[in-house]
Order: C-alpha cells, then sequence, then structure tokens
C-alpha cells in the first residue's frame, strides 16, 4: 500500500470506545490525579496499540501470511506458462511475448513496519515524516512471514519482482537497503523499486507505474495490502463504492490479485471518515460507533 500512515485515531479497542466517547462528549472536568509510576499510553497510542500487538503477537498473524504467499507461489507456474494470464487492468492485449512480472507494495506487503508503530505508542506520539523518514533510512523492517520465499521462487522461475511503493522518491536509498539486508533477491531489471513521485506523474495512483511496468512486461500477479494497490478509483471513496470495486473483481481474488491482512491503518479507514473535513476525536469516534453494524434490527 501506501508508506505507513499512523493516525492518532485509526483503530480503538472496542472496550474502550463506549468509555473514549462519553468522556469526549463529556463536560471538562478536574483532571484525575495519576497513581504514580502511571506510564499507561494515552488514546492516542491506544488507537493501534491492538492492531500492533496482533501483527507483532500472533500465531495467527504469521500463520495468514505464509498461507497468503505459499498461495500466491502456487500461482507462478501456471501464471507464467500461460501467456494470456495478466493481471493489471492497465495491460493491453498482446502481452503474451513479452516476460512476466508480479507487482508487490513493500510496506506490510514485503515489510513490516509494526516496530515503528510501537515506538509510537511507546513514545505517545504521531505519525510524523520525518520520525517515519528516519524509520526507513535504519533500513530495520522485518520482512512479512512467507514473503522473501515467494520473491525467490518468483526469481527461480525467471519472474521479475517490482516493489511500486508510496514511500517518498527521498528514501529509494533505505528500502532498497532494508529489502536486500533481509533476504529479497535483487532484480534484473536496472530499476525495480518505483516510488512515488520518482518520475513525473508518479503520484499516489499506482495506475501509472502499473501502466509503466505493462509496456514492458507481462504483470502475473499483483500483491498489497489495500484496494487501491489493485485498481484505481478507490481512493477517497465510500465504504459502499470500495465493496462495489471488490465485487466488480471478484474473479481476480486469490488468482491474479493477493492481498495481505492490515488492520493498523489503510484508505479502508479514509473510507469510513468520508465526508468529515478535519474531524475532532470526539467526531472521529462517532463515524466510528455509527458505522458498526450489530445486526439488529
Amino acid at each position: 500500500m501506501n508508506r505507513f500512515s499512523f493516525h492518532p485515531h485509526r483503530r480503538l479497542p472496542i472496550v474502550l470506545l463506549p468509555l473514549l466517547a462519553a468522556c469526549a462528549s463529556a463536560p471538562a472536568a478536574p483532571p484525575a490525579a495519576e497513581p504514580a509510576g502511571s506510564d499507561l499510553p494515552s488514546p492516542n497510542a491506544l488507537a493501534v496499540l491492538d492492531a500492533t500487538l496482533w501483527m507483532q503477537t500472533s500465531a495467527e498473524y504469521e500463520a495468514l501470511s505464509r498461507q497468503t504467499w505459499a498461495a500466491a507461489a502456487r500461482l507462478l507456474p501456471e501464471a507464467v506458462s500461460d501467456t494470456s494470464w495478466t493481471a493489471a487492468v492497465e495491460q493491453v492485449s498482446g502481452a503474451g511475448a513479452l516476460p512476466p512480472a508480479v507487482i508487490v507494495d513493500v510496506d506490510e506487503t514485503v515489510l513490516d513496519n509494526s516496530p515503528y508503530a510501537a515506538r509510537l505508542i511507546e513514545r505517545d506520539a504521531p505519525f510524523t515524516e520525518a520520525s517515519w523518514a528516519e524509520w526507513v533510512k535504519e533500513a530495520r523492517a522485518r520482512p512479512v512471514p512467507g514473503a522473501v520465499e515467494f520473491a525467490r521462487r518468483a526469481r527461480e522461475l525467471g519472474v521479475e519482482v517490482f516493489y511500486v511503493t508510496n514511500r517518498l522518491a527521498n528514501l529509494e536509498d533505505g528500502t532498497r537497503r532494508n529489502l536486500a539486508a533481509v533476504g529479497f533477491p535483487p532484480g534484473r531489471a536496472d530499476d525495480v523499486v518505483l516510488l512515488k513521485n520518482e518520475r513525473e506523474g508518479w503520484g499516489s495512483d499506482k495506475a501509472s507505474r502499473r501502466t509503466w511496468i505493462a509496456e514492458r512486461y507481462r504483470i502475473v500477479l499483483l500483491a498489497g495490502d489495500d484496494l487501491n494497490d489493485f485498481v484505481s478509483g478507490a481512493r477517497g471513496e465510500s465504504v459502499a463504492v470500495r465493496e462495489k470495486l471488490v465485487e466488480e473483481y471478484e474473479s481476480k481474488w486469490g488468482r491474479r490479485w493477493i492481498v495481505l491482512a492490515n488492520p493498523t491503518y489503510g484508505s479502508w479507514m479514509s473510507a469510513v471518515l468520508e465526508g468529515l473535513d478535519a474531524p475532532t476525536a470526539a467526531e472521529e469516534m462517532q463515524r466510528k460507533l455509527e458505522t458498526l453494524d450489530p445486526a439488529e434490527d
């Protein structure tokens, strides 16, 4: 998907929602004294605490990621041999003579940035471009389980792997060093790491980069953690519009398009908050509560 876009109100544990909502709307009251030595995270940090813990500690996250990448690897031999096989909607007809390639997102698709989220939680700090750039330049993100094995299998089959990310172009060196450090094989092409604003016209919408690759390669698989990694038209849209896009491309999921789990951030949250202009914490919380479906009449 895009670079890690931590937001101080991304995901609140369900048990905290009613309490925090009440606090947000209640009249101001003198703050209660904190117990000596208390270092509990603030509501800002709690926003992604559960999701980050799940990514860092749950066996289920590791199993799901390995399962997803293993399934993707099993598709590669058929995808390579069937020259009519293409995954990108930007791919024009007649691509059968082109060499095969896959396109993968970077953050939370092949690299796990949950340590960065953990730092923000511990520091009780919001996302900033400066702290994100510092993290990327450290080149210490871990590989998403199964992703390196998939890339190596693609290399064995002669499939080029392109890393299409919305990290900014000035973070290319740190991105390349991180990918190499955790074992992703080097590309055969001159440039396989394609970043936002690296070339004119390469904005947040990845369609321009998919088109650039499609002119040179037959794209056999797309992998990402956000709907925008697969198709244009999802950014800034409502939950309903995004659901319709998923249904429209139903035949591609698990066959041409491979999606990874990311509960910490993404354009799904923008869809939930659609129409709110610079909302307060209370307004965000109210919208989230209104969006929940308790399956009641």
